[in-house]
């Protein structure tokens, strides 16, 4: 930041902790700050940009649609929601689909839905993960850090560890749902084993329960294949997709099978905003560029080769995810703290990071970043990471 640039925020409630950076402008996997300096982004505004800054598609798409109509509401019908939402369940569970604002918003619908089909019951996670900060997703977060500042929560809410065991024996015949991240994103991205997935969607199916999987961050092409559970085969009843759908606008979408298509009766749930044309309409936009075969194929075998070259940077001692969702795990004896290199990355080396703890940073380029690109990141990443650079 130049002795020029400031920054008040003395209208906000602090409720994030900012980097001293104020970003302007956008193209691709790269961002201008206010002072006009250049930086290569691999956060994406937390797997929001998925297909980069600026994509010319998107913006054409919301240019045209705000030209034509912004907000009409949902006691109306409208052409971009309802395309979307075919799209959205033709590709994946086959059902019918209920927008949302956001990917917590879209997790308490699928939490509802759950309970109404059961009348009652109980809703299961996992440890590690994270569904959100309204009451219900967050009930569903166990992570007490972010859960006692705001208890009591909602009742009938259980976690236990993401193993074969612990989860069969969790849910019976009082289970209304299990909600899973296929990967498990802001816990430090660690991939939950097929097994675990099938022996979730085997005591469902016993227990008559609905299998919940959370593709908010991991959906859209971020692994390489279009939805996060085709890698493993196992497919859910309720699914919930949101950050990269709207290519930066707020929209959420909890996606059902046959089973779930009729959960909701009107009244049951709703939003204002939701569903509504413009986003609808950039949703319709990314979707075509992330269902692209190649894309999608270049995202795997990109992705495997930026995972070995982590693995060969000074100081990282595993390397976790799957395609353009990865976790570099640092030397817990180092004495830089991820939190703070992912500062020093910004300064030095111009390259925005993310970390999820004290030793893990978290990779989330755009699915369109060129290996070119890429392979400059690695190289800031690895001077930033070197114990002679960094003196």
């Amino acid at each position: 930041m130049s002795a020029e640039t400031a920054f008040d925020d003395s209208g906000l409630v602090p409720a994030y902790a900012r980097q001293p950076i104020q970003f302007v402008r956008g193209q691709g996997a790269r961002l201008w700050d206010a002072d006009g300096v250049e930086y290569l982004d691999l956060q994406t505004g937390l797997a929001v940009n998925s297909v980069g800054h600026a994509h010319p598609a998107v913006v054409k798409a919301i240019t045209e649609q705000a030209a034509a109509l912004i907000h009409v509401g949902n006691l109306f019908h409208s052409a971009p929601g309802a395309e979307l939402a075919t799209r959205l369940a033709q590709s994946s569970l086959g059902g019918r689909v209920h927008f949302a604002n956001s990917g917590t918003e879209a997790n308490e619908a699928a939490i509802k839905m759950a309970r109404k089909a059961k009348r009652g019951g109980d809703v299961v996670s996992v440890h590690r993960g994270f569904h959100g900060r309204t009451y219900g997703s967050l009930s569903a977060t166990p992570q007490e850090a972010k859960q006692a500042p705001f208890a009591p929560l909602v009742p009938g809410f259980f976690a236990v560890s993401p193993t074969v065991e612990a989860l069969t024996a969790a849910i019976d015949a009082q289970t209304a749902a299990v909600i899973l991240e296929p990967i498990q994103g802001e816990s430090g991205v660690y991939v939950l084993d097929d097994e675990v997935l099938r022996a979730a969607r085997e005591a469902c199916d016993h227990h008559g329960a609905a299998l919940i999987f959370d593709e908010v961050q991991v959906g859209l092409g971020r692994t390489g294949t279009l939805w996060a559970y085709e890698h493993s085969g196992v497919v859910p009843d309720l699914m919930t997709v949101a950050k990269a759908l709207g290519g930066g606008l707020p929209i959420g979408a909890l996606i059902t099978n046959e089973r779930f298509a009729e959960g909701f009766e009107p009244g049951d749930h709703g939003s204002t905003f939701a569903g509504g044309p413009v986003q609808c309409a950039a949703g319709l936009a990314v979707l075509d560029v992330v269902s692209d075969p190649d894309l999608l194929a270049r995202v795997r075998e990109t992705g495997e080769r930026v995972g070995h070259l982590l693995a060969e940077l000074p100081g990282v001692v595993e390397v976790r995810g799957r395609g353009f969702m990865l976790a570099a795990e640092l030397d817990p004896a180092r004495a830089e703290p991820a939190t703070e290199l992912v500062g020093r990355a910004l300064r030095d080396e111009r390259l925005v990071l993310n970390a999820t703890g004290p030793t893990t940073l978290r990779l989330l380029p755009s699915l369109t970043i060129t290996d070119a690109e890429l392979d400059e990141a690695l190289a800031r990443l690895a001077r930033l990471l070197d114990p002679q650079e960094s003196r």
